[in-house]
């Protein structure tokens, strides 16, 4: 693999990763189409598919990583919160992967693009009391609600090959009631959890080139660690609407992925 295209992939990296740690996703939803699209436009080297699903789970496990040690450093990640969630999450994404073989993506991925324009809309609808910044032993929320959100998200993501993690912060914030920081802290590290055994099973089937992988990493933990620094200076209302408009993008790119290009 040529050096130009391990430095774009390094960029890449930086610039999708610094979001990840800004606005508290994994970042997948704008690293696969930008390794699709953005990539070979700069006259970089064309990838495969599954190499790209590869890079696309390493940035979000890597990301996610370095993020979610930078928020803890903030106090803005809840242990109770991601190991409820993340736990759930990482086995209802297995099974729902194992499950994927006998079902059809056309409803599935309907349906989950359908959980995407509603995390959209709930992301628009005005909710000032969550500016309120609690430490995160004092966050309280609904064990049970927690759990199901995590095993219905992870479990529909890991039918249609999707993370979920950009629909899973709304849930958090509307539903389980949990302050801005705090969740966009713990989503990170929830993520990391769910990214890990993806990561595992890319690894080990050889999707993950090295060369490429190493160029990503090395620009995903500084990007990370940029934007969670960024992130923890912007006002909390400020952070939700532009994480409203990158939501509302994702969930447009679904649909229009389910409309025209039949999947995911």
């Amino acid at each position: 693999m040529d050096l130009y295209t391990a430095a774009i992939i390094f960029f890449l990296g930086l610039v999708v990763s610094f979001f990840s740690g800004f606005l508290g996703i994994g970042g997948g939803i704008i690293m696969a189409p930008a390794l699709l699209y953005l990539l070979p436009a700069t006259g970089a080297t064309m990838l495969d598919l599954k190499i790209v699903t590869g890079l696309t789970v390493t940035q979000g496990l890597f990301a996610s990583l370095s993020g979610a040690l930078k928020h803890g450093s903030y106090n803005f990640v809840s242990r109770s919160l991601v190991l409820y969630m993340g736990v759930t999450i990482m086995v209802s994404a297995l099974s729902g992967a194992v499950v994927s073989r006998w079902t059809s993506n056309n409803i599935l991925g309907g349906v989950f693009a359908t959980l995407a324009l509603v995390a959209a809309i709930l992301m628009f609808i005005p909710q000032p009391q969550r500016d309120v910044e609690v430490p995160p032993d004092e966050v309280s929320f609904s064990k049970g609600r927690a759990v199901a959100i995590a095993a219905i998200i992870g479990f529909l993501g890991g039918l249609v090959g999707q993370g979920g993690s950009f629909i899973l912060i709304p849930l958090m914030l509307f539903v389980l009631k949990i302050p801005t920081r705090i969740a966009l802290g713990s989503n990170l590290a929830i993520v990391f959890i769910s990214a890990l055994a993806g990561f595992i099973g890319k690894v080990t089937t050889g999707q993950v080139p090295i060369i490429l992988a190493t160029a990503l990493v090395l620009g995903a933990l500084p990007g990370a660690q940029i934007g969670s620094y960024v992130s923890k200076r912007t006002r909390p209302v400020t952070l939700r609407a532009i994480l409203a408009g990158v939501i509302a993008l994702s969930a447009a790119r679904i649909w229009y992925d389910i409309l025209f290009t039949r999947g995911f």
